[in-house]
């Protein structure tokens, strides 16, 4: 079955009533997984990924639920998280920008009948550059997290973070 239509037929077994194992909701054997999580039935996995989580699919909502739900923040927390995921997902954004203004760069650079070295050398610059920017940002979230966690939900996170379910 094409992947992309998986959403769509897990949709309408849920609709004809058929909500279980073969639909994606349970573990196998016939056990549902969702009858003990205590909401309307669906797996939060589910919800996260087929974008029915009453907002656009990008931003900062999935890391921030899911490193919510993972680490048990309370309120407070998850307020100063959001604030640290949005600061890092601008500093993303402006190194996109940057990455493409140095490809346009060294485009520039391999247009012409003689290579142009200084703006090949520019783009290049630029791309240090944000390179350290972004790495300041990345030490500025890592040190806010770690500060706004208990010493449990650090481990929680590092175990996160080395099983490969979350990336910085």
């Amino acid at each position: 079955m094409y992947p992309g239509f998986l959403h769509w037929w897990k949709e309408g077994q849920r609709q004809a009533g058929r909500c279980d194992s073969r639909a994606g909701c349970g573990v196998g054997e016939g056990v549902p997984r969702h009858h003990d999580r205590g909401h309307d039935g669906h797996d939060a996995h589910e919800v996260w990924a087929s974008g029915d989580d009453g907002g656009g699919g990008f931003g900062v909502r999935r890391p921030l639920r899911f490193m919510s739900w993972k680490l048990e923040l309370n309120e407070t927390q998850v307020e100063q998280l959001a604030s640290i995921l949005a600061d890092l997902k601008t500093e993303r954004a402006q190194a996109a920008v940057d990455h493409r203004r140095s490809v346009g760069l060294f485009a520039d650079a391999l247009e012409g009948d003689v290579f142009d070295g200084d703006k090949a050398a520019h783009g290049a610059e630029g791309r240090v550059q944000t390179a350290a920017k972004l790495k300041a940002a990345v030490l500025v979230a890592l040190t806010r997290t770690h500060a706004m966690l208990d010493p449990e939900q650090r481990k929680a996170l590092a175990y996160l973070l080395r099983s490969g379910q979350l990336t910085i």
